[in-house]
């Protein structure tokens, strides 16, 4: 691709996102069997998935803020390698309490997506972030093509097989980005003082006029995809009667999309409708899968549904952070990267916490939750606007 041949950076951070995926999506199909075989409650599996995203509320924004004044490369580094060490403690887990060791050190090391993101608007111009945040979006949607199938292949050996071959794959990311990511951080240092983990800057960025709507949408929105990622696995094993082999054969299925999308359709539907509409339109239709999840009983019509959100959903994430790049100056880049993600990891701590708790009266009613939030941030995305250049956030 084209793209590659003019920025190499891009093509070995999208390289880096593959790997990263590729553990993520080895481990997403099997996490909540293997938990349950440790005899965690429905509700004990939703505090273990929002484990990773509290510990990652407090990281991500001080691993963004750190790559800004330190580095992008070595904060990378640490945050992949800080991933292939929870695979190895959810691969030898003896007990319980080693899940939720392995995924808070995960969460604890969670700096790729705020410090990817920060690489791709350090090397792009502000025209081209949309595309660049797209082609990283595709190699997470090949990393989850290819991970859930490499599970559903390897699981029948043993339940920790899936979990050493996620850490050998993060290995080999950790290598990959020392030995050819060079550092693109052009401002290291300059950067205010201040805390590195700064509630009142936290709580600031959500009022702020170029980026506070735009953060509390995205905060909304993963909330219900919180509450999704956690009552999808309980409702296709016990609604559905679906295998974990199956389980992973939707989520290559969702990995698929996300690839098409990102790679063929992102482009083309911004340069139609632009960001914004596009934004609004991907949540809209999001929204009324949620509400189809609630309904459906029948496999076909659910796997219509998977389709519908996988295709919806694979624009949100690249546009969000696109609209926030825009709106913030090149020297905060990794700090606004960083604030959307601790916001997109207290969604995904509630999100869980309360579906597990729906769950418990009735397997869908987290659905519900999830299609009320959704039409929310539908009706909050018109107050989205591009605020005036002074106003940036930095």
């Amino acid at each position: 691709m084209l793209i590659f041949r003019n920025n190499r950076n891009l093509a070995i951070v999208a390289l880096i996102a593959i790997v990263n995926a590729l553990g993520y999506g080895i481990i997403i199909p099997i996490l909540y069997p293997y938990s349950k075989s440790f005899g965690l409650t429905d509700f004990q599996n939703a505090l273990l998935l929002s484990t990773f995203f509290l510990c990652s509320f407090f990281s991500a924004p001080i691993i963004g803020r750190l790559s800004d004044k330190y580095g992008r490369k070595p904060l990378l580094v640490t945050s992949i390698a800080g991933t292939a060490t929870s695979f190895l403690l959810l691969a030898v887990a003896p007990n319980a309490i080693f899940l939720f060791l392995a995924r808070a050190l995960d969460g604890i090391t969670a700096g790729n997506i705020p410090v990817v993101a920060a690489v791709i608007s350090d090397t792009n111009e502000s025209h081209n972030r949309a595309k660049g945040f797209g082609i990283i979006g595709a190699s997470f949607g090949f990393g989850f093509f290819f991970g859930p199938a490499i599970s559903a292949l390897t699981v029948g050996f043993g339940t920790h097989i899936p979990f050493l071959i996620a850490a050998l794959i993060s290995i080999f990311a950790t290598i990959i980005t020392i030995l050819f990511l060079p550092e693109t951080n052009k401002n290291i240092g300059q950067v205010r003082k201040g805390k590195l983990f700064d509630f009142k800057r936290l709580a600031g960025a959500l009022v702020h006029p170029a980026v506070g709507k735009t953060l509390f949408v995205s905060f909304l929105y993963n909330i219900a995809f919180g509450a999704l990622l956690f009552a999808y696995q309980p409702f296709a094993i016990k609604i559905l009667h679906f295998t974990p082999a199956q389980i992973g054969l939707v989520f290559t299925m969702i990995g698929a999309i996300g690839i098409f999308v990102q790679t063929f359709l992102l482009q083309r539907v911004i340069k139609k409708f632009g960001e914004k509409k596009t934004f609004t339109y991907a949540v809209f239709i999001a929204s009324w899968a949620f509400v189809s999840y609630f309904f459906v009983r029948s496999v076909p019509i659910y796997i219509v549904t998977v389709i519908v959100f996988g295709f919806s959903n694979s624009f949100v994430g690249p546009l969000i952070q696109t609209l926030l790049s825009r709106e913030t100056d090149e020297k905060s880049q990794g700090t606004i990267q960083g604030l959307n993600s601790s916001y997109v990891s207290i969604g995904n701590i509630l999100g869980p916490i309360i579906a597990g708790a729906l769950a418990t009266f009735y397997i869908p009613l987290p659905f519900l939750l999830c299609a009320l939030v959704g039409f929310s941030c539908f009706f909050l995305s018109f107050r989205i606007r591009k605020a005036p250049k002074e106003h940036a956030f930095g």
